[in-house]
This record gives structure tokens, sequence and C-alpha cells, in this order.
């Protein structure tokens, strides 16, 4: 029997999406459209709606979805999360699904065009002539064949840009601690250190998450390391590079050119940049091709319908909001992400295996997605693509990965534990262990590399080892102090009297690199990391 009309689904679409996408759509829901950006119109239009299809302009914070009451899924149509309040659609059971490949191959060309148009001063040129000028020997530019090119991050971009470079006959270095010798080979890439990189590339192009760690990785010391022919290509985040570093670089005649799409802060239409011909820059068009907008409308709309049709959906971001995992597991999903991203912090480089123990009460139930949970823990601060409870095994597979997951109803301490253990490629063994503990099931840090902890793993996380003695505590509270950061939590944890000494705090603001190293410094810390558990 056909479905009466009255009874169907209904869909908002908040933005402009492609006619592919609103055909996915036409035949099993009612679709209607709204400006999301006016939130006078989107509100009211909320009320009695299944689901909303959005883009960057539309803001699905918790008031709108306070004002859809019926709402089930929230599809942003894109790569990025930065306007859907992802918890806030969690706690309320709203699935929220994006399109974390649609863009990989147009931000790869973007990178190589930009390396191109720096290389031969296109966008220069390009003005020079349209002014009635035509000054042949002033737009000479270098040929990128047997260049070496320096790319920084080898997530799904930068091994798709690559790939693209390799048919300019250059030598391709990269920098990625989190991905295998082996696998890197496999693409015709030779892993290098990020110091090595710097001194050895002629071209430079970053392909990074932005993450406290990422923040301001290629700075004022970076680039003092660099050749003066050197050209820098950034398509991946603002703030990735230092952009006052990278002008005044480039005015002293330490870098010879850049090529940037993405700013610390945008819109951003001043710049130090600006003011060089041999920058050219883009106001982050890295996703903006028909073909990117068309893919990312298609994908949205194929996992809104297998949403609303209860169907399992690859690419939901919180995939507990689903309904596909059972009741006593779901609360284990956030604090498994978490331990994935601590044993990043901790492990600071490639894993060769990850096993996920689970144990108690819990594996009585399917927990496979724990392990799920966790890797998309492992991978978040490391690519720079979404990561889903979907393609972490793959990303996991890309990198070399060995992933299992073990299971057993014996916990002598706690009543359910989750430990991720890896080894790393120096053989070395990391583990990092929690629990849910008391009726609220409130997450707790029970063990870090072998120390003994009881924290909670909220807001920034500051781990530091270093060597047992009197006056650590207070050196370090001083140099926090000078910074204006403040400790909300902290806890001392050791072997034995006079050995190393694991110390774990929670601070109310982020700490930068530079603090960190500052801090590492201050205390003789034989390591250092940090970790943004703000948005788990």
């Amino acid at each position: 029997m056909a479905q009466n009309h009255a009874t169907k689904p209904v869909v908002l679409v908040a933005e402009e999406l492609a006619p592919s996408a609103l055909d996915v759509l036409a035949h099993d829901f009612e679709v209607r459209s709204v400006d999301g950006a006016d939130r006078s119109q989107l509100l009211p239009a909320l009320a009695d709606v299944d689901a909303v299809l959005v883009r960057s302009a539309t803001k699905i914070d918790a008031e709108a979805l306070a004002a859809a009451p019926k709402l089930k899924v929230v599809a942003r149509a894109g790569v990025g999360l930065d306007n859907v309040d992802v918890p806030a659609a969690t706690a309320r059971g709203v699935m929220v699904v994006n399109a974390p490949t649609s863009n990989i191959v147009s931000a790869a060309e973007q990178a190589v065009t930009l390396l191109l148009a720096t290389a031969r001063n296109t966008a220069t040129a390009n003005a020079s002539l349209k002014k009635g000028e035509w000054k042949r020997s002033k737009f000479t530019g270098v040929e990128v064949s047997d260049k070496t090119v320096g790319v920084v991050g080898l997530g799904r971009i930068g091994v798709l840009f690559a790939q693209r470079m390799s048919a300019f006959g250059v030598r391709l270095i990269a920098y990625d601690p989190y991905v295998q010798p082996a696998r890197a080979a496999q693409i015709g890439v030779r892993l290098v250190s990020l110091e090595e990189l710097l001194a050895e590339s002629d071209f430079i192009s970053i392909h990074l998450p932005k993450t406290p760690e990422t923040l301001g990785l290629i700075g004022e010391k970076e680039l003092r390391l660099v050749k003066p022919s050197v050209r820098i290509i950034n398509a991946a985040r603002g703030g990735l590079v230092d952009e006052q570093a990278l002008a005044d670089a480039i005015a002293d005649g330490r870098v010879a050119g850049a090529g940037i799409d993405v700013f610390a802060k945008e819109p951003c239409t001043e710049s130090p940049l600006f003011a060089h011909d041999s920058v050219v820059v883009t106001p982050h068009l890295g996703a903006s091709t028909n073909e990117a907008q068309d893919k990312a409308g298609l994908a949205v709309a194929k996992s809104v319908k297998l949403a609303l049709q209860g169907e399992f959906v690859p690419d939901a971001v919180n995939v507990q909001a689903g309904g596909v995992v059972a009741e006593d597991v779901r609360p284990g999903l956030p604090l498994a992400e978490k331990l994935g991203r601590v044993f990043t912090a901790i492990a600071g480089g490639v894993a060769q295996s990850i096993t996920v123990e689970v144990r108690g009460e819990i594996v009585e139930y399917d927990v496979s997605v724990l392990q799920l949970a966790a890797l998309k823990g492992v991978f978040a601060d490391v690519v720079e693509e979404s990561v889903t409870f979907v393609n972490a095994p793959l990303l996991a597979k890309e990198r070399g990965v060995d992933v299992g997951i073990t299971t057993s109803t014996e916990s002598p301490e706690y009543r359910n534990l989750i430990t991720v253990r890896g080894v790393l490629g120096d053989g070395r063994e990391v583990s990092v262990s929690g629990t849910l503990t008391g009726p609220r099931q409130v997450q707790k840090l029970t063990e870090i590399d072998g120390f003994d902890t009881d924290l909670v793993p909220d807001g920034h996380v500051l781990f530091l080892t270093y060597a047992d003695r009197p006056g650590v505590v207070g050196t370090l509270g001083g140099t926090l102090g000078d910074a204006r950061v403040n400790i909300a939590n902290m806890q001392v944890a050791r072997k034995e009297s006079g050995g190393d000494a694991l110390m774990a705090l929670t601070v109310d603001s982020a700490v930068g690199p530079e603090l960190l190293s500052a801090i590492a410094h201050a205390i003789g810390a034989s390591a250092a990391s940090v970790v943004d558990l703000t948005e788990v």
C-alpha cells in the first residue's frame, strides 16, 4: 500500500543542496525548505521535523534541538561539525551525520593548485597582465620536477596530494608519527622527522588536523630550518602555520613564497601575508567545487534515508544516538573514545598494534562498538578528516596498525574496565585504562602507562613523566600560574620513591606547544603531552 503523504517523515532542508540529494529524499519523505541562517524562520520550522539537513550557515545548537521534539537526525553536508552541538544532540538521542570524505579530492587538488601557482607566480602575473603590463622577466618561476616535496601529515588528503605530486617527477618525503614506514613506502614516500622535512624540502604542504599539538606547528623556530627557496602550502586548517612568522620569513628572504587557503581567523580580509606578491591566497576554497558539494549533499541525504528507515548509518558521528548499541554499553562509548585520545597523546607516535581489552559484567553484551569508539579516539587528533565509528578501522588499516579486542568476565578491582593497549614501533608498550563509577557512571582514568591513577578525564589534560623529587609540583604550579592557566585537578602517581613519577592534571584552558615545552623544561620531564577532551 502506498504511504499516505501526511504520515511521511518530514525532512527540513535548511540550505541549498544538489538536486541529486533532493531526489534521494523526495519519494519517501516530505521535504520542506527554510532559510536556516534566519533563526526566526528556522526555530518554528523545526517543530515537527524528523531530520534537518544543513551546510555551514545554519547553527543547530541546544536551542534549535529543544525546538525540535521529533528530531531524529541532523545531517551536515560537509566535513566539519562546528555549527552542530554534537554533545547536546547525543544527549537528546539525535543522530548526527556528516560527509567525511566528500571534499578530500577537492582539498588535495587545491593544495596542488596553490603549489603550482606559487612556483610560477601565476596570481601576480595574472594581475599584472590584466593591468596592461607585459613583464615576462619579472615573473620567472621554478620547475617542480626533480624537487623535494615535503608532506606534513599522511592522512587521506595527504596521500591524495602525494599521489598527484608523484606525477610531476618529484622526491616525496613526509612527516607523520602515526604512519608506519612500510605504509608510506607503498605510496612512494620516505618518512622523516619534521626537522629533516623542513631542511630538505623545496615545497612543503601541510595536511593535518587542528589540535593543541599541531596549532602553530610551523612557527618562527621551524621557519629558520628551511631553505630560502622553499614554498609553503597550507590548505588544511588555519593556525597550523604562524601567519606573522611566515610573513616575516618571506620579508627577510628566508622563505620564497607561500600558498594559503586557510587562516587562523576566518573570514580573513587582512593578513601580513597579503603584503607579499610571492604569496597566493584564497578564501578557504578547499571544498568549494561543484563535485565536492554534490558528493556532500548526496552522502548525507543517503544517511538521512537510512536513519529514518531504521538502518545502520555508516557516517553517524555519534553512533550511540542511533539505538544500535545495548543500553548498558552506551555509557562506555565516550570513555573508550577518551581512552583512545589519551593513548595517542601518551604514545606520541605510531602503534604497530592496538588491543582494546574489556573486562567485567558488560561483556555479556556485544561490546565490539567499544573497539570502534577507542579507535575513533586514537585517530581523532591524528588525521585531518572527520573520524567516525565506520572509517576508524580503515584509518588503522591504512596506517598498518593491527587492531584487536579481547573480553573477560573477570575484573577483580572494578565492575567494568576498559583498557587500550598498544605496542609502538620501538617495541615500547603503552596502556591506558578507565572505568565508570557510581550511579552517575562517572568516568575515571584508572591507569596510565603502568601508573595507577584516579582522575576524571575532562577538559584539557596534561601528562608529565619525570624523576620523582621534591619541588616539582611547586615549579609546575608557578609556570602555569605565570601563563594564567588554572589547575582544576591534579594527581601524582609513582611506582617507587625516587623513580619515575607521572603527574596528570586537568586545567581550565588550552595549553599550546610552547607552554607545554616550557613546562617540560622547567620540571625536567622525560615525556610531556596534552590532550583536549572538551568535546568528547
